[in-house]
């Protein structure tokens, strides 16, 4: 005989379609997403100044962004990184493929090693900067600030290579000051004291590995971990309780990016527009027009760029230079206009800043390069400076000087010293 199906009541399965509908729509509650630290950081979150990086929610500060700026200097100071992102290049082609996109010479790159380099489009315009880092002899990690991915793939055709993002997977976190490589050691971190300025070498943590290398954007002693995601916290927690009497402390970007000011260091879309964002045709640039230039090896084979790079070489269609300033008094000149004898307008503040190291009024500009030469001399920047609740227009001399604006030795120093 046949059962009877049982009626589920309506209240009840009204307000589960309610509640599934809740549900589905609950994604804009999720602003921006987390890293794999994230809790550690939401529990050292005094501040709660937020900002979207790479759709990320990262700490603009967490407790006081001067202090912070000092831990980087005076201590060691511990930030997350994870929201690069971050390629996975490995095959027998991958050599090969870096070398035929990037500028420098990746066949100079061994492994073991990192280094600094950039990629441009075929008219020769910087499509992003980053790090290359040689795991092996035919695995690399290059990480960047945008998302690349389709261009690396279509790139990619022709080379017997695999390309991956492993943004997600891979946690990252920079630590960077003076006891940075003592706190590592405390932390059990045997033979990091082998480590010279970018080299990168793996190390057993939590009953897996965390890669680490001597890199960093402060322009001080300092490294970056990189480890899986589901051993982030673990890699934290050894950090934090080892560096303690080193006097380890969580820090946001605004500290960050005041080192790496002082250290000369530009950031793509901030200091320079990358190919792919730029919606103006004047706001491209060439590798040697934001200093970059350093990095193209003529002698390698074809890459992306060359002949356009070559052709604005050789006819002098290199109109924009990127420079350090220093600038007379103490107000920061953020995003101030430079001018030539104060009256021709020449350029653009970037990035700007009091230095407490350098004890100078410093700033990253954009200059213009009329015929191809650049305007160095009677330089004067347009400061607005709020006096008694009204802005005051000042204008201030300026002087092209070298990047960076300090150097530490401890930066590079083998063994590092024991701070």
């Amino acid at each position: 005989m046949a059962q009877a199906t049982k009626k589920k009541p309506v209240a009840k399965t009204a307000e589960a379609a309610v509640s599934a509908r809740i549900d589905a729509q609950d994604h804009f509650r999720t602003l921006r997403l987390g890293t794999p630290f994230q809790p550690r950081i939401d529990a050292l979150a005094r501040t709660q100044d937020w900002y979207n990086w790479a759709g990320y929610r990262a700490p603009h500060s967490l407790w006081d962004e001067e202090l912070e700026y000092f831990a980087i200097r005076s201590q060691a100071a511990l930030f997350d990184i994870s929201p690069m992102t971050k390629y996975r290049i490995e095959g027998p082609d991958a050599e090969a493929f870096l070398g035929r996109v990037t500028l420098r010479d990746v066949t100079k790159l061994k492994p073991g090693r990192v280094h600094y380099t950039a990629w441009c489009d075929d008219e020769g315009f910087v499509l992003d900067d980053g790090t290359l880092f040689r795991l092996s002899p035919t695995r690399f990690r290059l990480c960047s600030q945008e998302r690349h991915l389709p261009w690396l793939l279509d790139s990619a055709i022709g080379f017997d290579v695999t390309i991956e993002e492993e943004t997600e997977a891979v946690a990252g976190l920079a630590l960077q000051g003076p006891t940075s490589f003592a706190a590592l050691r405390d932390a059990g971190f045997a033979g990091v004291e082998k480590l010279r300025i970018f080299d990168v070498a793996d190390f057993p943590h939590d009953g897996s590995t965390v890669t680490i290398s001597r890199t960093g954007f402060t322009g001080d002693l300092g490294y970056e971990l990189f480890v899986s995601a589901d051993k982030a916290l673990s890699l934290w927690d050894r950090l934090m309780i080892a560096g303690e009497l080193r006097g380890i402390r969580a820090i946001g970007y605004t500290a960050l990016n005041r080192a790496r000011l002082e250290a000369g260091l530009i950031v793509a879309n901030a200091d320079f527009t990358t190919a792919e964002h730029a919606v103006r045709a004047d706001r491209l640039r060439m590798p040697d027009e934001i200093g970059l230039g350093f990095m193209i090896d003529l002698e390698k084979g074809h890459f992306n760029g060359r002949r356009a790079i070559l052709e604005a070489r050789a006819k002098r269609k290199l109109r924009h230079v990127l420079v350090g300033l220093e600038i007379e008094g103490n107000i920061p000149a953020e995003h101030a206009i430079v001018y030539y004898k104060k009256s021709q307008e020449v350029g653009l503040v970037s990035a700007a800043m009091w230095s407490p190291m350098a004890k100078r009024n410093i700033a990253i500009a954009s200059l213009e390069r009329p015929s191809g030469d650049t305007i160095v001399e009677d330089l004067w920047v347009e400061i607005y400076a709020m006096r008694e609740l009204q802005y005051q227009k000042l204008m201030k001399r300026a002087k092209v000087v070298a990047r960076p604006f300090i150097r530490l030795d401890r930066r590079t120093a083998n063994p590092p010293a024991d701070f």
